[in-house]
């Protein structure tokens, strides 16, 4: 899809998917370059850590999360954020229940 004077969009277009037991993933929104996708995240659930070839950048919505860049992990909550360049080992841990909100360049195609 080629944008050429732009799109609306809404996350009941995207299935929530459960990526891995407790945490579940929405498209909110893609474009040709940039795609933004919710993650829920329960109390004690694991995104383990991985790497992937996309730059991503995010915030925490609500609730409370530990996020780990490399080597570093720090507690996050509601208007903190976190920006990982492609091929960087990241993960995270719900501390409570919490939402955050994540861009991706370029986009994910497997989350389609």
């Amino acid at each position: 899809m080629t944008l050429a004077s732009g799109a609306y969009h809404s996350g009941s277009k995207w299935p929530e998917v459960e990526a891995v037991p407790g945490v579940h993933r929405r498209v909110l929104s893609c474009g040709d370059q940039v795609m933004v996708v919710q993650f829920r995240i329960a109390a004690g659930a694991e995104v383990p850590a991985h790497t992937h070839p996309h730059e991503r950048v995010g915030h925490v919505v609500s609730g409370r999360m530990q996020f780990r860049i490399g080597d570093e992990v720090r507690e996050l909550g509601p208007g903190e954020g976190y920006s990982v360049p492609g091929g960087v080992t990241h993960g995270a841990t719900g501390v409570t229940e919490c939402v955050a909100v994540d861009s991706f360049h370029p986009v994910r195609e497997d989350y389609r």
